[in-house]
């Protein structure tokens, strides 16, 4: 399949850039001391104790051909969720081969334009109905799916290698049915409208990643990078990954610890000085802000939409405020 005329430039200099760079030789030597594991059958251990951060769990990549990753997108999508795997995918190179070993392509009910986060235009590849079969799924934070949209995801996963969902693309993940009964995570301050919508998923508050089966979540926005560089790590190896993220530019090092967002596992604490949607977590403003009285007590919300959540399971939320 052939590549964009501006990606094959840019391909070209990344590989003229591992030939005759010797600075940044170094730096990957340098790279890979700190990380101090090259091999995808070892595993990284946490700042605290030498225990495995993450298991290998070891992907097969195809012996011939690439491997199809398929970016669901509708209106709204938020853009960092599916760009910033696009560009860990887009980026890796192997040793000795001249093809891609990874072929994206964004899908969608149809190919018509759609709005993505501030306004970005994207016109989508392929519909539900033509799309290449995915081995891997990668659903951002989006609007609310459609049935045919559920029932896309469920059959294509029979055969994914990962079905990965990031920030609030967890609900739409959800809404498949496919994470009852698994553990998973999502944005933090989704975490209790998760909980709430969906009581046998156990959700992860503070990991960065989890991987159940085929299925993985990543929490919000830029933890999808993450959650991507782990999924090129599972299918080549360390080593590629750290060159991946060393070519991006990207220091972040949660791929390597799915436990490394315990800043959102504790809960804020709502006060009368300074309130939050008890919905999602987020600073409202008293003047401004929805309100609902519930058993004698203001709570004030971030938009109408979080209001009425909170209006039609009120206990869920308060509940929720108590828990550790």
């Amino acid at each position: 399949m052939n590549e964009p005329t501006h990606r094959m430039h840019r391909r070209q200099l990344l590989k003229a850039a591992a030939t005759f760079g010797l600075m940044a030789a170094m730096a990957l030597s340098t790279l890979g001391d700190l990380f101090a594991s090259s091999s995808p059958s070892e595993s990284p251990s946490d700042p605290a104790g030498n225990k495995p951060a993450v298991k290998p769990n070891p992907l097969k990549p195809p012996v011939q051909g690439s491997i199809p990753v398929a970016f669901l997108v509708s209106e709204g999508a938020v853009v960092i969720d599916f760009a910033g795997p696009w560009e860990v995918f887009q980026d890796v190179m192997i040793p000795g081969r001249a093809d891609h070993p990874f072929r994206l392509y964004t899908v969608a009910e149809t190919t018509n334009p759609i709005r993505a986060s501030a306004g970005m235009k994207i016109v989508p590849d392929y519909t539900l109905e033509n799309a290449p079969a995915p081995k891997i799924i990668v659903i951002p934070a989006q609007s609310e799916p459609s049935e045919a949209v559920l029932e896309w995801i469920r059959k294509s996963t029979k055969n994914t290698d990962v079905t990965m969902s990031v920030c609030t693309g967890a609900f739409v993940l959800a809404k498949t049915g496919l994470l009852s009964g698994k553990a998973a995570t999502t944005f933090h301050g989704a975490f209790r409208l998760f909980a709430a919508q969906f009581p046998d998923i156990n959700l992860k508050r503070g990991a960065r990643f989890v991987e159940d089966g085929n299925l993985a979540t990543a929490g919000g926005l830029s933890s999808g990078i993450d959650l991507a560089l782990r999924v090129v790590e599972r299918y080549y190896g360390r080593e590629i990954a750290q060159k991946t993220a060393y070519e991006m530019e990207y220091q972040g090092q949660g791929w390597m610890n799915p436990g490394s967002n315990q800043v959102y596992a504790e809960e804020r604490v709502s006060t009368d000085e300074h309130p939050l949607c008890p919905v999602c977590q987020m600073d409202v403003d008293p003047a401004t802000a929805p309100k609902s009285a519930y058993k004698g007590k203001t709570y004030y919300f971030c938009s109408q939409g979080d209001k009425a959540q909170f209006d039609a399971t009120p206990d869920k939320f308060v509940d929720a405020g108590k828990k550790p």
